[in-house]
C-alpha cells in the first residue's frame, strides 16, 4: 500500500515525494536524453539522502534504463 491508500502498481506513472500533496502532477525529465514523463504523487519518500523523487518502475523505464537504478532528473510541478 502507498501512503495515499492505493495499492502500489509498478507499471503506473506514479512517484513518491516527501512533501508534495498527494495527487500532484509532476513532469520529470532525464536531462541525459531529453525524455520526460508526467507522474502523479501517490506515496511518501524517498528516504535516502540526496534523492528528490522515487519513481515507479514504469515511470523510470519511460525516461531511462532500468539497469541504471538511479538517475539525475529535473522536475516541474504541474498541478498541486
Amino acid at each position: 500500500m502507498t501512503a495515499s491508500g492505493e495499492r502500489f502498481n509498478p507499471s503506473a506513472m506514479t512517484a513518491a515525494h516527501k512533501t508534495l500533496p498527494m495527487g500532484s502532477r509532476v513532469r520529470v525529465t532525464n536531462p541525459a536524453n531529453g525524455e520526460s514523463v508526467t507522474v502523479r504523487i501517490n506515496d511518501r519518500g524517498p528516504f535516502v539522502g540526496g534523492r528528490c523523487l522515487d519513481l515507479s518502475e514504469g515511470a523510470f523505464a519511460a525516461i531511462g534504463n532500468l539497469s541504471a537504478g538511479v538517475m539525475h532528473v529535473k522536475y516541474q510541478v504541474l498541478a498541486r
